[in-house]
């Protein structure tokens, strides 16, 4: 019975899959979603948390302090979950599946790149909750953008996005105590 619930939540999560990668080919999606998709990335990410911790003062600095070691906790953990958890990814698994030239070959769970933007912007949020408007549509961007590019099964990018958002209020809420 489990197995056949567990068949079941695959079966759903790769129509959703699908549904987002169909759109691969409209030229204006591809390109947002390329550019967006950098956001994510590790270089966007330390160089955007050091341009922070150097220039901010106060509240601020301890807040860009809490991002630089959620960021750095959430990608270790990440690098561990990816070892425990060898899912391949969507485009080697699933027919059809369409992809970017060059694609990652790592393993599939969790997703990186939405651990790190949440787990950067959530601190900053709690800082300065008017900040919401701007980042929230931003990480969710950067968390499709790995679906839509074929990198990601949604359950990679949930998880990724549940982690990023947990490190990042453990590590503002200590900063801040």
């Amino acid at each position: 019975m489990a197995a056949k619930s567990i068949d079941n939540l695959y079966e759903v999560e790769c129509q959703i899959f699908k549904r987002i990668n169909c759109y691969f080919e409209h030229r204006g999606l591809y390109i947002y979603f390329r550019l967006v998709t950098s956001v994510g990335g590790a270089v966007t990410e330390i160089l955007a948390v050091l341009l922070i911790l150097f220039f901010a003062e106060g509240t601020l600095h301890r807040t860009a302090v809490a991002c630089a070691i959620s960021l750095t906790g959430s990608h270790i953990i990440v690098q561990v979950l990816k070892r425990l958890f060898p899912r391949n990814r969507p485009y080697l698994a699933l027919a059809g599946a369409k992809v970017m030239k060059n694609p990652l070959t790592d393993h599939s769970f969790p997703s990186g790149h939405a651990t790190a933007v949440f787990s950067v912007i959530i601190p900053l949020i709690l800082y300065q909750p008017m900040l919401v408007f701007l980042l929230l549509p931003l990480a969710l961007s950067v968390a499709t953008s790995r679906i839509f590019l074929g990198l990601h099964y949604p359950s990679d990018v949930l998880a990724g996005i549940s982690l990023g958002t947990l490190t990042g209020l453990i590590t503002y809420f200590q900063m801040m105590s």
